[in-house]
């Protein structure tokens, strides 16, 4: 499906291109300024060769000897060192425009990939939940690898085609104005063939990148899931579907090709015509006298000169339509609005207590309506909270609103009687650790992860921290101790182990407030007692907001709120809840096995 995006011209995309590149004008200008002398050089030979004819012919009376150079002799050896400087600053500019172009290509490639995802790091959560991993992959990886191809020879090659037909036509019009029109009637043709290849190639290169990013998508997620793929035998049907996305990609690239294919014989046709027109009708007016020999030579030379190149223009405008559609993208990645806004410069006030308010809090997900409806609660500091309720409740919901992943649409919560939406997103993150369900390990060392959060972290720190969160015991049993590596998203490890690291990360952050979304709920029963000992450690002195499913996991916090719906239908710590003969009750009753048989 065409999106607005694939309607918008190539050369507006350009533009954007260039207003972005605004901080690289300078370099712009001295590339270019070296691909126009360079191309002024490269013609001025065949120049010569129409003059050094004139030399030949006409001897004493030549072009040359005007200037003063009386001999033939004189006239031949001034047009030689002539023809080496032009041939010494059409190597040097050429030097110079390739180092030019080719930087600017990996300099302006390099921050528009670090732009792009910086400012993907600052988008809202719901843009990532929208959009697959692979497209935005796709996007900062392949797009601007494709931009950084056309700076490295489409620029200049656009760039050489202009000062061409511009310096080649002001010495045709001076040489012969009748010579000059026919010659260059081919160009309107080549021209209204250029733009219409790009109005027919742009959309097409557009849905070439989208099936670039859908490949790249799959091929992330099927790596990614590999385990599930093997379990379930599924490697045949999963290769069918890259089958289909790889081969969407190859049509529409043939789609693309189809047009640009075209393009080179239309034009080949009709540079013949322009050359032809110069050949016979200036080999006519040199035999009538009416056109002098040498000038003949310079312009069936120029000709050629003039209308060739242009047989390369369907190759520069293919790669000039692949590289828009990708700036289109990455741009367009650019532009994509930052909802949670950042208060920086504006901190928390410190040391941090940890004293935690939701007041009359509400928000709704966009894509489902569930979420959370006018939600109080207060947490004082070094208290624990323990949020329980069926999945959907709207229990995640209120981690992601105080770690600002979303901000709330009615109501207001507070640290340290500080609105959240009034510091800076990294006090505030700096004061809350998260150890969540998913546990996220990156690649590389078990030390590289716990010190993720404090990478000064010296080595006795860290180990106090995995000693804290019971995972130095099995950590000093492995061969390589702190410097085993976990592989990508910890799969070297067991899940036990991986949550006990993502405590201890958390710990040796040392956070005011600490975040357990589900901690417990893959572990088996020794991890579980093991993270249960911990928090009792840990949460002396700190604020511990929980998330979890089992009820054994959670009896001693100071307040338990039971969530239904996206509202607080019962409050108070176990004991209470047990008393009122709630929900809470009925599903400590399950999860303890005490349901008599008129429950079941």
């Amino acid at each position: 499906m065409a999106t607005s995006s694939q309607h918008t011209s190539s050369f507006a995309a350009l533009g954007r291109l260039l207003r972005y590149a605004r901080g690289y004008r300078r370099r712009i200008i001295a590339a270019t300024t070296c691909s126009v002398i360079n191309k002024l050089f490269d013609i001025a030979p065949e120049i010569l060769i129409g003059v050094a004819i004139d030399v030949v012919v006409n001897q004493e009376q030549s072009f040359v000897a005007r200037l003063g150079f009386e001999t033939a002799q004189q006239q031949i050896t001034i047009l030689a060192v002539l023809t080496f400087f032009i041939w010494a600053g059409e190597s040097l500019f050429e030097y110079l425009y390739q180092i030019l172009w080719r930087n600017l290509a990996q300099r302006l490639q390099s921050d528009l990939r670090q732009d792009a995802y910086e400012h993907a790091q600052r988008l809202d959560m719901s843009f990532f939940e929208a959009r697959s991993s692979g497209q935005l992959v796709a996007t900062m990886n392949d797009d601007v690898n494709q931009l950084e191809r056309f700076l490295d020879g489409g620029a200049n090659a656009m760039i050489q085609v202009a000062v061409t037909v511009v310096a080649v036509g002001a010495v045709f019009f001076v040489l012969s104005p009748l010579i000059a029109l026919l010659a260059f009637t081919p160009i309107p043709l080549i021209i209204w063939g250029a733009f219409y290849f790009q109005r027919k190639a742009g959309p097409l290169y557009a849905d070439v990148r989208e099936k670039v990013g859908d490949l790249s998508s799959r091929l992330a997620n099927n790596l990614g899931g590999i385990a599930t793929i093997k379990s379930f035998t599924a490697e045949l049907r999963e290769a069918r579907r890259l089958k289909q996305a790889s081969e969407a990609y190859v049509e529409a690239n043939r789609q693309a090709i189809r047009i640009s294919s075209a393009f080179i014989p239309v034009i080949r046709m009709a540079i013949l015509a322009g050359f032809l027109a110069t050949f016979t009708v200036g080999g006519m007016m040199a035999l009538n006298g009416d056109l002098n020999v040498g000038a003949y030579g310079v312009l069936v030379f120029l000709t050629q000169r003039l209308l060739w190149p242009l047989t390369g223009l369907a190759e520069v405008i293919d790669l000039f339509e692949r590289a828009m559609a990708s700036t289109r993208r990455i741009l367009d990645l650019l532009a994509e609005p930052v909802n949670v806004r950042d208060q920086a410069g504006k901190d928390l006030e410190q040391p941090v207590q940890g004293r935690v308010a939701f007041d009359q809090v509400g928000f709704h997900y966009a894509s489902s309506g569930a979420g959370v409806n006018g939600i109080s609660l207060e947490v004082p500091a070094g208290n624990t909270l323990a949020l329980v309720g069926a999945t959907g409740s709207g229990k995640s919901t209120l981690i992601k609103l105080l770690l600002r992943f979303y901000d709330p649409t009615h109501g207001e919560i507070r640290l340290d009687g500080q609105a959240i939406q009034d510091v800076s997103l990294k006090s505030l993150r700096d004061a809350i650790g998260l150890v969540s369900q998913d546990v996220y390990l990156f690649e590389g060392s078990i030390r590289d992860n716990l010190a993720y959060g404090k990478p000064e972290a010296t080595d006795e720190e860290i180990i106090e921290a995995a000693r804290t969160a019971e995972a130095w015991s099995f950590i000093s049993q492995l061969p390589q101790g702190l410097e085993t590596p976990v592989g990508e998203r910890g799969v070297r490890l067991s899940g036990g182990q991986r949550q006990r690291l993502s405590l201890a990360r958390a710990l040796l952050k040392d956070p005011p407030v600490l975040v357990l979304d589900e901690a417990t709920s893959a572990v088996d029963n020794e991890t579980e007692a093991a993270i249960q000992r911990s928090l009792r450690r840990i949460g002396h002195n700190r604020t511990v907001i929980m998330i979890a499913h089992r009820l054994s996991t959670i009896v001693d916090a100071d307040n338990i709120a039971v969530i239904d719906g996206g509202q607080v239908v019962e409050q108070g710590d176990h004991k209470t809840l047990l008393a009122l003969n709630g929900a809470y009750a009925a599903q400590w009753r399950v999860q303890t096995g005490q349901v008599n048989n008129a429950d079941t």
